[in-house]
Parts: C-alpha cells; sequence; structure tokens
C-alpha cells in the first residue's frame, strides 16, 4: 500500500490548468523524486500534497484512507513536515530554538500542569540527539543560524524535518543555490532520513543529484504524470526526453 496517494488531482488557476487528473504514488521507505519542465505542475501537485494548496476535485490518501488538508498545519498534525528552498529558518535563533520554532515544550509543574515557561534543558537535549541520529556535526546547539554555512542553514531546516515527520518528508529543492560539498551534505541527510524508515519526496532540477538519491522518478507535463521510471532502467537524457515530450516510456 502507497504511504500517500492521490488520484485524479485538477486544480485551474483562472484559464490555466496547473493539473489534469494527476495521479501520484509514494511507496514506504523510498525517496521519489519529481521532475518536470517548468509548468508542469509539479509544484502545484507538492503544495496539494502538503496542505498548501486545495485541489478543485480529486482525492489524495494517507495510509490508504482519505485526507482533505484544508493548509499546512493539519498536513503537519499529520506527519507531514516540508523542506523549502528559500531556506525557512531564522537567522537570528539559534539551532536549538530554530528546530523547535512553532513547538516550543513548556515546563510542567509536579502535578503535571503546563508552566508558561519554556523548558531549554529539554529542548537542547532533543535537538543535539536529533542532530547526533543524523550524525550532522555542528559546535553547539547554542550557535546562531546566521553563522552557518548554508549547507548547514539547509541542514538544519532537514534535521526540523525529520525530527517531526512521522509520515512523509517532502523536500523542495534542497540542494539549490549550494556549492558541491554542501549540496553533498544534504544529500547524506536526505539518505538518512529514507533510512530511519521515513520515505521522501523530493523535487528537483538537479538531474544527477535526483539519479544518486532516488528509488524512483515521477515525471510530470503538462499537469499529469505522464511516466514512473526506475533511475536504474533509463538515463538521465532518457529522463530529460520524456520529461519534454521527445519521447514516451515504452
Amino acid at each position: 500500500m502507497p504511504v500517500m496517494e492521490a488520484r485524479g488531482l485538477v486544480k485551474h488557476f483562472g484559464q490555466v490548468v496547473a493539473l489534469d487528473h494527476c495521479d501520484f504514488e509514494l511507496l514506504p521507505g523510498e525517496i521519489l523524486a519529481v521532475i518536470g519542465d517548468n509548468g508542469a505542475g509539479k509544484s502545484t501537485l507538492i503544495k496539494v500534497l502538503c496542505g498548501a494548496i486545495t485541489p478543485d476535485s480529486g482525492k489524495v490518501f494517507l495510509n490508504g484512507k482519505e485526507v482533505h488538508f484544508r493548509n499546512p498545519s493539519e498536513a503537519r498534525a499529520h506527519g507531514i513536515e516540508t523542506v523549502y528552498q528559500n531556506l525557512a529558518v531564522s537567522p537570528a535563533l539559534n539551532i536549538t530554538e530554530n528546530l523547535f520554532l512553532g513547538r516550543e515544550v513548556r515546563r510542567k509543574d509536579f502535578l503535571g500542569s503546563v508552566l508558561r515557561m519554556l523548558d531549554k534543558k529539554y529542548m537542547r537535549e532533543q535537538a543535539t540527539k536529533y542532530m547526533q541520529d543524523l550524525k550532522f556535526r555542528i559546535q553547539s546547539m547554542d550557535q546562531r543560524v546566521e553563522t552557518l554555512s548554508g549547507g548547514q542553514r539547509q541542514g538544519v531546516a532537514v534535521a526540523r524535518t525529520a525530527a517531526f515527520a512521522k509520515s512523509v518528508v517532502i523536500m523542495d529543492e534542497p540542494t539549490a543555490a549550494l556549492g558541491v560539498k554542501e549540496s553533498g551534505m544534504v544529500l547524506d541527510l536526505i539518505r538518512k532520513i529514507r533510512d530511519r524508515g521515513l520515505p521522501v519526496i523530493l523535487i528537483s532540477h538537479n538531474m544527477p543529484h535526483v539519479f544518486q538519491l532516488a528509488d524512483r522518478i515521477h515525471i510530470q507535463r503538462l499537469g499529469r504524470r505522464v511516466a514512473v521510471i526506475n533511475p536504474h532502467e533509463y538515463s538521465m537524457s532518457d529522463a530529460v526526453a520524456i520529461m519534454t515530450g521527445a519521447a514516451e516510456v515504452s
């Protein structure tokens, strides 16, 4: 059974058809890359899956049950976490504060009642554990994010996602604007998330990265899924040809 599935998704923006009866399946424990030319509808597809956009019609299923996400918070409540292209971290906050941003843990008294004070010790311990689980090297959890490199900042965003995701991790161009070394760091983190059993949806224009990471590749064109290919059976040139309509899957 797919962890996440979509059937017949349709989405219009005025006269523009962004999704045209689009289907999608994410299998357990896999990295599924989503590729497509500009205007193929891949961003709209992902925004539907993470609750940022409501489709005009079609259905989305999570672990076999139909779900209706009206906003990203509802998707997160179902264990779906997203790493965005624009490095959605707060530079002025430290690593621990970024990991728990919007999910701050408060202290409890001896009766179990929640107090107004933050449990900074607990959050720092958990942040350290999350980083160690991903083998992410950092000097201190109290280090401000603005002092980190681009790859390290993206690593913090990836670690936050891995810490709270229960069902699906979505990566939107996670290596965009990163150098070779920093990109390699992020790719290793994505593999470690998959190895922990969480399925990953990877949206990327970087074909070498796609073929390095993906277990399967979902190819989107003109608002529809036109193929799902195995990167061990097709070349990058084949994928681009299918993506642009120059070739069909036999």
